[in-house]
């Protein structure tokens, strides 16, 4: 892909099984990095994958509980969710992030 200009790539609701992250993913062979958008209110409810996944918070707020620890988290902060861990994301504000996760038998955000 080469180089990237993240408000021309198409936007999709990624995680729609369990999550209302809507933004832009770009996918490469072993990684997925998404700028992803949560409306206050909205976030994703309990679930765990095989990916690793890190995710930091561009700006708003939200309250992540993570393997049964929860934090409120603003710009600048996030988490690293090791694979299979159980966690939920509440967006206590209109909130963008970016989320990266490993690619795993071609799947990154897209489960």
């Amino acid at each position: 892909m080469g180089f990237i200009v993240m408000d021309a790539l198409d936007k999709e609701t990624v995680t729609p099984k369990y999550s209302t992250a809507y933004g832009e993913l770009i996918t490469g062979s072993q990684v997925e990095v998404g700028r992803l958008r949560f409306e206050k209110g909205y976030g994703a409810v309990e679930h765990a994958h095989p990916q690793e996944q890190v995710l930091i918070v561009l700006e708003g707020k939200v309250r992540v509980t993570l393997g049964g620890e929860t934090a409120e988290l603003g710009p600048f902060s996030g988490f690293h969710a090791p694979p299979n861990v159980p966690h939920t994301l509440d967006a206590l504000e209109d909130t963008t992030v970016i989320s990266c996760k490993g690619i795993i038998g071609g799947t990154g955000h897209r489960i």
